[in-house]
């Protein structure tokens, strides 16, 4: 299961992988943005 947010309405949705032609049950829209956690790397300089 893959979570991603509806560009729209900002709905999230959670997405098996194998579901071909996702579309938001709430607007029908077929715009998703996959959402990421909120994680601060840090990179040291050479």
């Amino acid at each position: 299961m893959y979570k991603y947010k509806c560009a729209v309405c900002k709905k999230p949705i959670n997405v098996d992988v194998s579901v071909v032609g996702l579309q938001c049950d709430k607007c029908g829209s077929r715009i998703f943005y996959k959402e990421r956690p909120n994680i601060t790397k840090k990179i040291r300089a050479r």
